[in-house]
This record gives structure tokens, sequence and C-alpha cells, in this order.
């Protein structure tokens, strides 16, 4: 991982230690990190996948509704927070790396430095296995 933020190396290492699945981007979008519990999800081990770019993101989880319609990458919740630097909740739909297709809900937040500069955001989300 190139030379980060402080508070992006902080907040991965702190997702290291939490039990929830977590996902660190930075402030182009460009997926960081995602900790062990978000592998399940994800359908591969991070350390075998790395960084994933923004414009990758669509192409490879295919977010969609409950009727199996693309959700636009404006209406993302890790795009809202890095592009409007705001928090954003939604449930969805994510095909994992592993050709599964999971129900998720997810909020992500943004990070925003002392300087008042967006550094990236963390998506917290699990999966819904009672629908």
């Amino acid at each position: 991982m190139p030379q980060r933020e402080i508070e992006l190396i902080l907040t991965r290492q702190l997702a290291g230690y939490l039990a929830m699945p977590i996902l660190v981007v930075d402030d182009q979008g460009d997926l960081l990190y995602y900790n062990e519990p978000a592998e399940s999800i994800v359908g591969c081990r991070f350390d075998e996948v790395g960084a994933i770019r923004r414009g990758e993101w669509s192409s490879i989880f295919k977010p969609t509704d409950d009727y199996g319609s693309p959700i636009k990458r404006e209406d993302q919740p890790l795009f809202i927070a890095t592009e409007q630097h705001r928090p954003a909740h939604r449930r969805y739909w994510v095909q994992g790396l592993d050709g599964v297709s999971r129900q998720v809900e997810g909020t992500a937040f943004p990070l925003i430095g002392q300087s008042g500069r967006c550094l990236g955001a963390v998506g917290i989300f699990w999966e819904i296995k009672d629908s």
C-alpha cells in the first residue's frame, strides 16, 4: 500500500480488529482494504484480491436492487460518502467474487480529516439472511 494519511492507516488497523465486515476506500473511491469478516461476503480474501479501482466496483460486484435492476454508482453508499461527504445507508444485492449473490445492508460514512479534507470513506455492512 503506498503511503497514506495517518487517519486511513489507523482506520485500516481498527477494521482489522473488529468483528463486523468493513471496507475502507480512499478519497477517489478506490478500495484500500476489507477486513476478514468481510471476506465471506466479498467471496475472497483481501490478500488474494488487493485494491480495487473505483470504476471496477460495479462490474465486479454487480450491485442490484430487489428486482435485479443495477444500482447506479451515484446511488451506492460508498460513492455518496466519498463524493457528497455525507453518510448513506442502503439494502441491496451484490455478487461476490465467488459468484454467489447475497443481500446486504450497509452504511457508509466519510472520513474527514482535521483539515476538513475528505480522506475517504468507511463502509460497514452485513449479509441479510432472513429474506
